[in-house]
């Protein structure tokens, strides 16, 4: 990936972070997905009073790319905060993401800091992913 998309797919993550709705738990995810010709979309967590029918900022920034017509993805970019640090996506998320690309850079960012804390693969932090029918 190109410094300058990187560093635009930062910057988005945490931008949009500020558009998440949680009036509930109060924690604010901003995530922006970057496909393999470089568009980004973004996404924020949208919480409900009942819990089970939120949904991450990361599948939001996919929905939103796949709506558009994207389905290869390079990275995602997730900009959180929790108790000081970056925060991983949930095992929910890396399921759908594992679906299009369970190689795709994971970059959590540190919302306070503004710092990348970690850039690593899907498959490292999700491994044995469920693939249907094979």
């Amino acid at each position: 990936m190109k410094n300058e998309i990187f560093e635009k797919a930062l910057l988005a993550a945490l931008e949009v972070r500020k558009n998440a709705y949680a009036p509930y738990s109060n924690f604010a995810v901003g995530a922006a997905i970057v496909t393999t010709d470089g568009t980004i979309f973004t996404g924020v967590n949208v919480e409900n009073s009942s819990f089970g029918a939120t949904n991450c900022a990361e599948r939001t920034a996919l929905f939103s790319a796949v709506t558009a017509g994207y389905r290869d993805f390079e990275a995602i970019f997730i900009a959180s905060n929790l108790s000081g640090k970056a925060v991983f996506p949930c095992g929910i998320c890396r399921q759908v993401l594992a679906d299009f690309n369970p190689e795709m850079r994971v970059i959590l960012v540190n919302s306070e800091t503004k710092k990348v804390e970690q850039d690593l693969l899907l498959s490292d932090i999700f491994p044995g992913v469920f693939e249907f029918g094979k």
